[in-house]
């Protein structure tokens, strides 16, 4: 068993973190967050159902873990660090130019849910539709629509940004 997490951690720690760091803004939180999921999933290993992929269930946990910490952070009224946002057209592409993923990330974080929630999961933590609807207990079909609506948000703001 300690093979198989071994496994796990060194296949989907990227994947976890970069989806953190897309939730939380914040490298250190997002590293934490990264280790309190890997923990987690290891104490919980036996209670994984397996109606989902591994890497469906790690986002998950690193969501709820995301969650939580900011919650604890709004309560102790902490300044939450700003971030990194993408810009539209090719959002995926740009997301690789700094200064572009920083604009974008802003507007990403103005999102309302689930929208904001579904493009990480599918752009940071590259999860497929049906994973991500899944995990929303819905299909992915719902996944898919939601992801372009999102998308279509992300390059109206980003436009009148520009104007």
């Amino acid at each position: 068993m300690k093979n198989e997490l071994d496994q796990i951690y060194r296949e989907y720690a990227g994947d976890v973190y970069a989806y953190a760091l897309s939730i939380c803004r914040n490298q250190a939180m997002a590293q934490d967050i990264l280790q309190d999921t890997m923990l987690k999933a290891v104490t919980s290993y036996d209670t994984f159902r397996g109606d989902c992929s591994v890497k469906s269930w790690l986002c998950a946990i690193a969501k709820n873990l995301c969650l939580n910490a900011m919650k604890r952070a709004d309560n102790n009224n902490l300044p939450v660090e700003e971030s990194a946002v993408p810009h539209p057209d090719n959002i995926e592409q740009q997301l690789s130019d700094n200064d572009t993923a920083m604009r974008i990330h802003k507007h990403l974080h103005s999102l309302d849910e689930p929208y904001r929630e579904v493009f990480s999961l599918r752009v940071f933590a590259e999860l497929k539709f049906d994973d991500i609807g899944k995990i929303f207990g819905k299909s992915g079909n719902w996944a898919r629509v939601t992801f372009f609506r999102a998308k279509e948000k992300l390059i109206q703001l980003t436009k009148e940004e520009n104007l």
